[in-house]
């Protein structure tokens, strides 16, 4: 009974990896995080970096990473747009590519949309119960004495990312003005037209 339960908790972990979030098509891996077999794995993920990896080492043949999620964890982001990025495969945003998923398109050497998709960008975000879980797990082995001390290093953090966020976005040629809109003071997501994205060099041919 209890190898049972075992096993069950097994699967329960494995959900959002089972669900075929990641599929080949022939030459195309497929990310399509709508997919995921429970609601935390409808996102981008930790679990799904490991099976992307081992995809593209399985199918040589692949050249474009076709697109749907509204995001997820940005380290995870962050990894997988490394790796695109080293496979040098064309990106291809198919439903709607919003938050982290934006730093995998724009990964691509040939950055594409079919019609009727979007791409959404927002301000990055961090609620007060995280924040303050954040904290107490850390202030011993971070050093900080007070809250005050804390947010001192959270002010500096903040402006690291908000750099490191811009530069991204430059280093894959987007235009700077646009890149500025990308962090405005909206919380919302902000979906630019097809022009605009085009004007922005968001989408593009290869190089």
């Amino acid at each position: 009974m209890r190898g049972i339960g075992i096993a069950a908790f097994s699967l329960l972990l494995a959900g959002p990896v089972l669900a075929d979030k990641l599929t080949v098509e022939g030459d195309q891996l497929i990310y399509d995080t709508d997919k995921g077999g429970l609601a935390s794995g409808r996102e981008i993920v930790a679990t799904d970096l490991p099976v992307m990896r081992r995809m593209l080492k399985e199918n040589e043949g692949i050249t474009t990473l076709r697109l749907n999620s509204p995001g997820g964890i940005v380290w995870v982001g962050e990894e997988m747009a490394r790796i695109v990025e080293d496979y040098e495969l064309d990106t291809v945003a198919d439903g709607e590519c919003s938050s982290t998923c934006v730093l995998l398109f724009l990964a691509g050497q040939s950055r594409q949309m079919t019609r009727g998709s979007k791409i959404g960008f927002h301000q990055t975000n961090w609620s007060a119960g995280s924040i303050e879980g954040y904290y107490n797990d850390r202030r011993e082995d971070s050093g900080w004495q007070t809250p005050f001390d804390f947010a001192s290093w959270m002010y500096q953090d903040t402006q690291t990312e908000v750099y490191t966020n811009l530069t991204t976005l430059l280093k894959r040629g987007v235009d700077p003005a646009f890149a500025i809109e990308t962090i405005g003071s909206s919380d919302a997501v902000w979906f630019p037209s097809r022009k605009e994205l085009v004007a922005a060099g968001v989408l593009r041919d290869a190089p």
